[in-house]
C-alpha cells in the first residue's frame, strides 16, 4: 500500500483496444482519464505500452534527459526522427496499442506551413500517429494546414519549453487575468483549427479545468496543471525518480514504492485513472 493506493500486480494485462482518435474521444466522454508518458527508446516504450499507458510522447525533452542539453532548443529534427522510429519499433514488439506522438523540435515549423508539413511528414513516416507543436496565436494556421492534410496535431500551451527564454524561465503561465484570457483565446483558436489534443503545462488548476470544460473535442493533457484536465503526462524519467536536476513540484516518484519500472508505470496509470494523481493539494499552483 502506498499514498497512491495499492500497487497493481506486474502481470500481463489483457488485450486492450488500440488507441485511436475515436477511442480517445470515447475515454473523454466516459470520464476516464487519459494517461501519457514520454518515451525515447524501444525498451521503455514496450514496457509502458504493456503497463497500460494510452499515449506515448517522443518529447524533445530527450535533449535534456538523453543528450544532457540545458534545454530543448538544441534538439534536431533528425534526432526526433531517430527516437520516434526507435519507440515505434518498441511498440510493435508488444501489444502496439499506444497512440504515438512525436514532438516537432525548435525551428522545424516556424518558418512556414510548408516547412511544418515537411517536418511532420518526417515524424509520421518514422511511426508517429500525431505531431505536437508549441505555442498559440501564430500556430493556429499551421495546425489547420496540417489537420486538413490528414496529420493529427497536439498543441501545447502554458509553459512552452522551446520558448522558455522568452518566458523568463520555468514559470507558471496564465496567472493574471490578462494572461489567462490570452491562453483561453489561443486554446479555442487551436481547437477550431483542428487540434485534437492540447498539453497544458504549468497552468493554474482552475484555469486548466475551465479550459477542459470549454474544449469539447480537443482533449487537454495536464502537466503541472492540476487534476481537472482530461488526462495527465509526465516525463518518464521524472516519475521514475531519476531526474538529473531539480525535481519539479508537480512530479511524484512512483518508483519509490513500486520497486521496478513496470510496477511504477502501472501505479502511475492506476493513480491517474482513479483521480489520485495529481493531488491538487500537493501538485497544483
Amino acid at each position: 500500500t502506498t499514498p497512491y493506493g495499492t500497487l497493481p500486480p506486474t502481470s500481463p494485462l489483457p488485450q486492450r483496444r488500440a488507441i485511436s482518435l475515436p477511442r480517445l474521444q470515447q475515454l473523454r466522454e466516459s470520464g476516464e482519464k487519459i494517461t501519457m508518458l514520454t518515451a525515447y527508446d524501444a525498451t521503455f516504450a514496450a514496457v509502458a505500452d504493456a503497463a497500460g499507458v494510452e499515449c506515448l510522447l517522443v518529447g524533445d525533452s530527450l535533449g535534456m534527459v538523453c543528450q544532457g542539453l540545458p534545454s530543448t532548443v538544441g534538439v534536431s529534427l533528425e534526432t526526433m526522427r531517430y527516437h520516434t522510429e526507435c519507440v515505434s519499433r518498441g511498440l510493435h514488439r508488444v501489444q502496439a496499442t499506444a497512440w504515438l506522438i512525436g514532438d516537432l523540435p525548435y525551428g522545424s515549423y516556424a518558418e512556414s506551413r510548408e516547412q511544418a508539413l515537411r517536418s511532420a511528414c518526417v515524424l509520421m513516416q518514422a511511426g508517429a500517429h500525431m505531431v505536437k507543436l508549441e505555442g498559440g496565436g501564430w500556430t493556429a494556421p499551421t495546425v489547420q494546414f496540417l489537420a486538413e492534410r490528414g496529420i493529427p496535431v497536439c498543441a501545447h500551451l502554458g509553459l512552452t519549453p522551446q520558448t522558455v527564454h522568452a518566458l523568463g524561465g520555468y514559470r507558471v503561465q496564465g496567472k493574471t487575468d490578462e494572461a489567462a484570457a490570452t491562453l483561453r483565446r489561443h486554446a479555442l483558436e487551436l481547437q477550431d483549427a483542428g487540434a485534437a489534443m492540447l498539453v497544458l503545462e504549468m497552468v493554474p488548476a482552475k484555469l486548466a479545468a475551465e479550459l477542459t470544460a470549454e474544449l469539447t473535442h480537443c482533449h487537454t493533457i495536464g502537466i503541472g496543471a492540476g487534476s481537472g484536465t482530461a488526462g495527465q503526462v509526465l516525463v518518464l524519467h521524472d516519475m521514475l525518480g531519476i531526474n538529473l536536476g531539480k525535481m519539479p513540484k508537480f512530479v511524484h516518484n512512483f518508483m519509490a514504492e513500486a520497486g521496478d519500472v513496470r510496477g511504477a508505470i502501472e501505479a502511475y496509470v492506476q493513480a491517474v485513472k482513479q483521480g489520485r494523481f495529481p493531488d491538487d493539494a500537493l501538485h497544483a499552483w
